[in-house]
């Protein structure tokens, strides 16, 4: 387990895919918390006290390996112990920079190879054989976690000799010791190669990849792990490394160790295969056709969740082959336990099995059986997290899933389009996701998903009646908004939530009415100045006040403000009911007007002379009266589109109390629209409730007029 410790997190880094990084991070990578007992123990000695301490300590070892490089037994004791006492520094990375810098690599370096023979011609048993060795690649390994000392250690020449520690088994009987310098060698190379492309290719040159192919077959399992662990650094973005793999027939065994009971050992194979597919479609179908695909799917049950995870993206490598890849996939009992990771405390997990799902859900003959185990509430559930990559995949496997008539329901029925609008999406991408999974829905509502959501609304349980029409309210098409929302009662709905007391309810029925008001093209003309009136004779600006021709003076503010009776007539009822009727201003020549200002009247007068004056806000609510008073309905749309221009949180109230006081229906509507709109700033405020309970007739008198409408043709 030392060696998977050792190597996990920094090969963790090796195997991203470009729609997965997030799930390859970079994690610390874990140095060997124990070295072997057969290399002692450097921690037993008393700690250095300082770093000239330290230093000299570490000249101290250094000075002993470049004395002892001989088969004198009191000299390879000597080497081995420097060897142990340096990587006991090493696995602390404060203390790396200080080995390096005392000149420590090229005698780490010189001692991965056995000394000469003391004797010519000797060949008999030679003290701590394969140990010093051992220790050097141990040592050098762990100076190589930090990338600045990858390419010193290269560069003074330690790949040629590790790449021959990889074949020692050749030459001698397998034992403890030929197993520890094989493994210590091949950790050394994954570390040295790690995000180094240029090692990498330096590794395949100094032909590296045969061995570590060879030694995939080793006895010991630890020697397994580390040559997979190798591999898959050196398969991951290096496509010369890729074909080299395959070609010395890695993946038969590879496979098989798929289906091996050692959690490491599965999970290091189901990464070097993973790291051969990204990007490469060739080995991706020759890894498919080798009958990989049940033994990645059978470790989806794995015990051990990081072979989980990388078999979850390793099937979302697979199913973007082709379609028949995505369907077999799902065929073979994929989707359960994909679907089970989706509930797992592991981020990592959850955001693979949903990649993994996402991809499978782009194909038509998944889709419903996806949804149908039951991804699509804790795939909703993952768009509340704030991990990028999470929340994307949830995303993109929702989105598939949005494709299927059959699955439009079960998404309204349990509140996606809620979520699918309130979550706080991170990213773009996200969102754009989204929107075109909200565009997507709309399209599908109609014909029997229209029915069966209609049924729902109708017969479901409160909270599933509400979801629909809140959905319905934001999905369905123009045409269809008389039905929904009239005729089955799904405005009531919206109300009910309007005034309750959850700001939640309050929240989704404001959003959902003002869409409804939105898509049918009802908002108040009071978004633009209103047309002109009817047209008709005007006398024109000329005449404004003007003696000429007068047959009626008015007293206003004690002057005389000079008028023509046929064009009063010709403007509302009220004046023609003075002049035609039996009032007594009918004869009268002066008529007093007791409670409207001079420049008021005026404004009202070359109204009607003209058919059109510009009305500012100054002025607006009192020419609003005066127009009333007089039914001139053109100039109280005048005086309503301005006041309306002015509408704000502080004053809605007061703006639908003037709308309600002169009968002022585009302004109104105005206010109602802008409550609704503006939702979140109001519900703060502490009349808020009281507020709502007032617009709520006048609210559901807007809708039901406004739905009852005919639709206009295009």
């Amino acid at each position: 387990m030392e060696n998977r410790k050792q190597n996990s997190g920094r090969r963790r880094r090796e195997q991203s895919s470009s729609t997965s990084l997030s799930s390859r991070r970079s994690v610390k990578r874990k140095l060997g918390e124990e070295f072997d007992q057969d290399l002692g123990r450097a921690g037993d000695e008393s700690p250095l006290d300082s770093h000239q301490d330290l230093v000299r300590e570490v000249r101290t070892q250094v000075e002993i390996l470049d004395s002892a490089f001989s088969y004198a037994e009191e000299d390879r004791a000597a080497a081995k112990k420097a060897t142990s006492v340096l990587s006991e520094l090493a696995k602390n990375e404060d203390i790396v920079n200080v080995i390096v810098d005392c000149g420590a690599v090229p005698s780490l370096v010189s001692h991965l190879q056995a000394p000469p023979p003391m004797r010519e011609g000797d060949s008999g048993p030679r003290p701590y054989e394969h140990e010093v060795e051992k220790g050097s690649a141990f040592a050098l390994g762990l100076l190589a976690i930090k990338p600045e000392h990858q390419q010193l250690i290269v560069d003074a020449g330690a790949l040629p000799p590790l790449v021959d520690l990889l074949m020692r088994h050749r030459n001698c009987l397998n034992s403890r010791a030929v197993s520890g310098v094989i493994r210590r060698a091949a950790d050394a190379i994954t570390n040295l190669a790690h995000e180094n492309s240029s090692i990498k290719t330096c590794v395949r040159i100094e032909g590296g990849i045969p061995p570590l192919v060879e030694l995939l077959e080793f006895a010991d399992p630890k020697v397994q792990r580390a040559a997979a662990g190798a591999l898959r650094t050196l398969a991951f973005k290096n496509d010369e490394n890729k074909n080299q793999i395959v070609e010395c027939n890695a993946l038969p065994t590879l496979i098989l160790m798929l289906r091996s009971e050692d959690a490491a050992i599965h999970y290091e194979a189901v990464g070097v295969i993973g790291n051969l597919v990204h990007s490469s479609p060739n080995i991706k179908k020759e890894v498919l056709a080798a009958g990989a695909l049940q033994p990645v799917i059978g470790l989806l049950r794995s015990r051990y969740s990081e072979s989980k995870r990388e078999a979850a993206l390793l099937l979302g490598q697979f199913a973007a082959t082709d379609s028949d890849c995505k369907v077999h996939i799902v065929q073979r009992g994929a989707v359960p336990p994909l679907i089970e990771m989706l509930h797992s405390p592991d981020a990592q997990l959850k955001e693979m099995s949903a990649f993994a799902l996402g991809r499978l859900a782009q194909d038509s003959h998944n889709q419903a059986g996806i949804a149908h185990s039951r991804a699509i509430v804790p795939l909703l559930k993952l768009l509340e997290s704030k991990n990028r990559s999470l929340q994307h995949n949830a995303a993109f496997a929702l989105y598939g899933l949005a494709d299927n008539e059959d699955n439009v329901a079960d998404l309204i029925r349990v509140g996606g389009v809620q979520k699918f609008q309130d979550g706080e999406l991170i990213a773009q991408p996200t969102r754009d996701c989204v929107a075109k999974m909200l565009k997507r829905l709309e399209e599908k509502i109609n014909g029997r998903v229209l029915n069966h959501l209609l049924y729902m609304m109708r017969v479901g349980e409160e909270d599933i009646r509400r979801r629909v029409a809140l959905a319905l309210a934001h999905l369905c098409s123009p045409d269809d908004q008389k039905k929904i929302f009239i005729d089955y009662n799904g405005l009531a709905l919206l109300l009910e939530l309007l005034e309750s007391t959850d700001s939640k309810h309050q929240r989704d029925s404001s959003m959902a009415l003002c869409t409804l008001a939105s898509k049918a093209s009802l908002l108040s003309s009071m978004n633009a100045p209103p047309p002109s009136p009817i047209p008709q004779v005007y006398l024109g600006e000329q005449y404004v006040n003007n003696p000429t021709l007068s047959d009626v003076t008015f007293l206003v503010e004690g002057k005389r403000f000079y008028a023509h009776r046929i064009c009063l007539l010709a403007s509302s009822d009220a004046f023609r009911a003075m002049f035609d009727g039996g009032y007594r201003e009918k004869d009268a020549k002066d008529i007093e007007i007791p409670n409207i200002r001079w420049d008021i009247f005026e404004l009202m007068i070359r109204y009607i002379y003209t058919g059109s004056i510009d009305v500012n806000l100054d002025v607006a609510e009192d020419l609003l009266r005066a127009a009333d008073q007089y039914l001139l309905e053109g100039l109280k749309r005048l005086c309503e589109y301005a006041i309306a221009q002015d509408i704000s949180v502080e004053n809605v109230s007061l703006m639908f109390e003037l709308s309600e006081a002169f009968n002022a229906l585009s302004l109104q509507h105005a206010c109602i629209l802008f409550i609704l709109e503006k939702f979140d700033k109001l519900c703060v405020m502490p009349w808020y409730c009281q507020l709502i309970q007032r617009i709520l007739p006048e609210t559901r008198n807007y809708f039901v007029k406004a739905l009852m409408r005919p639709i206009q043709a295009k």
